[in-house]
């Protein structure tokens, strides 16, 4: 039987066709196949792996060669600073998506009662993340797929959340007319069908109704921003993250929807990723 640090080099050298990181991508699955953490394998590096062990790291290691993400074998990501189970009803959570966080956070009041709306909540990163960090508000989130909405409901139920609301809904379809908000965010599919990032890395194995949009990527944009102007508040708040080349064509459809003060944000690699809107007074 190989030792940890034998079955590391030689799963890091296989996975260097098809990883940017494998001896990271190695070792987390390894840790998996024998139940421990990284400080272990640093600790015993000449231990030999039992065959039930080494035949689980190998089982492991063929899904991540056949490409399939990291998050989906291991089924859990971390987000802003909690873990997150995901698996392939949901997407994964990218760090991009931690600037819609921050953006949301400096407008929600601390210890104030707060109204808000995740569209699209898939894992339920977003609103869980948002109703933990400001738990004197009231959070909805609402996903078309049963599927997702049982992970994110485990998620909240994982991290104590209590402050939030999960319904079944495509975008406001569930959502009374009389039911406003203070803040509107979402994360919707962006992604043209005719893209080729499609056919690359981890999307390949994500679900596509989370991912596709039509008219060029841009239609659940539409929709979401059309459809909150009827569910925003007086100068209300619209969040929504997008590609890193839609900048121009979400910020025209926010100001013929005469959205105010609009403004896009970058994220950490310096792309446009999300947009803000206001409500009219």
């Amino acid at each position: 039987m190989p030792t940890v640090q034998s079955a590391l080099a030689h799963a890091a050298q296989s996975l260097s066709f098809v990883s940017e990181s494998p001896l990271l991508d190695a070792e987390i699955l390894l840790c998996l196949a024998l139940d421990k953490d990284r400080s272990h394998l640093r600790a015993w590096p000449d231990k030999k792996l039992l065959p039930e062990q080494n035949s689980h790291f190998k089982a492991l290691l063929q899904k991540r060669l056949s490409g399939m993400p990291i998050a989906y074998i291991t089924g859990n990501r971390e987000f802003w600073s909690r873990d997150f189970e995901v698996n392939r009803d949901v997407l994964i959570p990218r760090p991009d998506t931690e600037l819609l966080i921050e953006l949301a956070l400096q407008r929600i009041p601390e210890r104030q009662p707060y109204r808000l709306i995740d569209l699209g909540t898939g894992s339920g990163i977003i609103a869980i993340t948002l109703a933990a960090e400001r738990p004197d508000s009231e959070v909805i989130a609402t996903d078309f797929s049963t599927n997702a909405l049982t992970i994110a409901r485990r998620n909240a139920q994982g991290h104590n959340v209590r402050n939030i609301q999960f319904l079944q809904s495509d975008w406001f379809g569930a959502i009374s007319d009389s039911t406003l908000f203070n803040l509107v965010v979402s994360n919707p599919p962006y992604i043209a069908d005719y893209d080729p990032h499609l056919t690359e890395g981890d999307v390949r194995f994500e679900p596509m109704s989370a991912l596709i949009a039509d008219n060029h990527g841009l239609s659940d944009i539409e929709r979401i921003a059309t459809a909150a102007r009827r569910h925003l508040l007086p100068q209300g708040h619209l969040l929504i993250e997008h590609g890193y080349n839609q900048q121009d064509q979400v910020q025209a459809i926010f100001s013929q929807l005469n959205y105010r003060n609009i403004v896009t944000y970058h994220d950490l690699s310096g792309q446009p990723r999300v947009t803000y809107g206001q409500s009219c007074p």
